[in-house]
């Protein structure tokens, strides 16, 4: 019985020095692949920044810069409207963690029959 603790023990031990490993590597990965996207995200808004003044400008030749710059305004305030009411009603969709929360309702339960049987 002893031997068969001691490799049980060790066979434990081993699966979590591998899950440590793999959680490290994973973590590494998704550690660069957030760096990546983080510059993605910082490329993309330049884009964006010089796009809207390409506008602006090519507006301003036709309209004057000032009315072109409200023009651009506006349409950038509609697109923030947009994106705030879809990730409003997103948010309000969003129903937390239900079945764990039902599940630990029922610990309770679980216990008092458990002590009631013993």
């Amino acid at each position: 019985m002893g031997e068969v603790s001691r490799d049980l023990s060790t066979l434990i031990r081993q699966e979590v020095e591998l899950a440590r490993a793999e959680i490290k590597q994973s973590a590494r990965r998704a550690g660069k692949g957030a760096g990546m996207l983080g510059g993605a995200g910082y490329a993309g808004s330049m884009a964006v920044l010089f796009l809207s003044i390409a506008l602006w400008w090519g507006l301003g030749h036709l309209i004057g810069n000032a009315w072109s710059a409200v023009i651009v305004a506006v349409i950038w305030g509609i697109v923030a409207l947009v994106l705030f009411l879809l990730g409003r009603k997103q948010l309000q969709e969003v129903e937390g963690v239900p079945q764990t929360a039902e599940t630990v309702k029922e610990i309770p339960d679980a216990l008092k029959r458990n002590e009631a049987q013993s």
